[in-house]
C-alpha cells in the first residue's frame, strides 16, 4: 500500500506541511508506505490545452502528455493506492502550484464521453481514496460569509467524481507567523491566533492523523 502526499504550500514546515505530516504518520501507523512531495521544489506549468489526452484511442492512459518536472510526480500519484493534496488558501483558492498540478492530474482522467445510461464514462477501473486538505487564516465566520464550502468543494467534487472517493479536512483560523510582533497585525488578533494554536491546532493534527489511518483502511477494505 502506497500513499503519496502532496504539499502545495511554499512553506515546508508550517501549517499545511504539519497537517500533512500527521496524515503521513497516520498512514504509516497502519502499515502504508508513504512519499511526501513538496510541489514548490519543481518547475512545471498548468494544462496547455493540447488535448492529447482527449484524442480518439489516446495512448496517454490518464497521464498528461507534457514532459517537465511534474511528469514523474504524476506517474507516482497515479500508481499509488491513495493520495492526499494539501494547500493553503490564498484569496479563496488553492495555491497556483496546486491548481496547475490538479489540472494536469485530473483532466487526462476526466472523460467527455456519456454512456447510454446517461452516466459519464469512467476512465479508472478502480477506486482511489483521496483527501483534500486546506489551511486557512480566515476565521469560521469569514469562511461562511465567503461561501468557502462551495469554492473548495469544486476540487473535492472532481476528486470524488474522477477517483471515486474523497475526504476533506479544512483547518481554519490558522496561526500565520512565528513572530507576530514583526508584522502589522493588531495585538488582539495575535492573542486570538495564539490561543487557537495552543488549543485547536492540536485537535486538527489529531484529525489529520486519523484521516491518514482511514485512507489506508479504505485501501485494505
Amino acid at each position: 500500500m502506497k500513499v503519496v502526499i502532496i504539499n502545495g504550500s511554499p512553506r515546508k514546515n508550517f501549517n499545511t506541511a504539519k497537517i500533512l505530516m500527521k496524515v503521513q504518520e497516520g498512514a504509516e501507523s497502519v502499515g502504508a508506505e508513504t512519499k511526501f512531495i513538496n510541489l514548490f521544489d519543481y518547475k512545471f506549468q498548468g494544462c496547455k490545452s493540447c488535448f492529447a489526452c482527449k484524442l480518439k484511442n489516446s495512448k496517454t492512459n490518464g497521464l498528461c502528455a507534457m514532459r517537465d518536472d511534474l511528469r514523474p510526480i504524476l506517474e507516482e500519484v497515479l500508481s499509488a493506492d491513495s493520495f492526499v493534496i494539501g494547500t493553503p488558501i490564498y484569496f479563496g483558492l488553492p495555491t497556483g502550484q496546486v491548481k496547475s498540478f490538479f489540472e494536469r492530474l485530473a483532466f487526462p482522467n476526466l472523460s467527455y464521453e456519456i454512456l447510454e445510461n446517461g452516466q459519464q464514462k469512467k476512465l479508472l477501473d478502480h477506486t482511489v481514496p483521496t483527501a483534500f486538505i486546506c489551511t486557512l487564516g480566515a476565521p469560521p465566520e469569514y469562511y461562511e460569509k465567503m461561501n468557502y464550502d462551495t469554492l473548495l468543494g469544486i476540487t473535492s467534487h472532481f476528486l470524488q467524481n474522477i477517483f471515486g472517493d474523497n475526504e476533506n479536512l479544512f483547518v481554519k483560523d490558522t496561526y500565520q507567523f512565528t513572530d507576530y510582533k514583526k508584522y502589522a497585525v493588531n495585538d488582539d488578533i495575535f492573542e486570538h491566533k495564539k490561543e487557537l494554536q495552543e488549543t485547536q491546532f492540536p485537535k486538527d493534527l489529531q484529525a489529520a492523523f486519523e484521516l491518514g489511518q482511514r485512507l489506508v483502511n479504505k485501501i485494505k477494505n
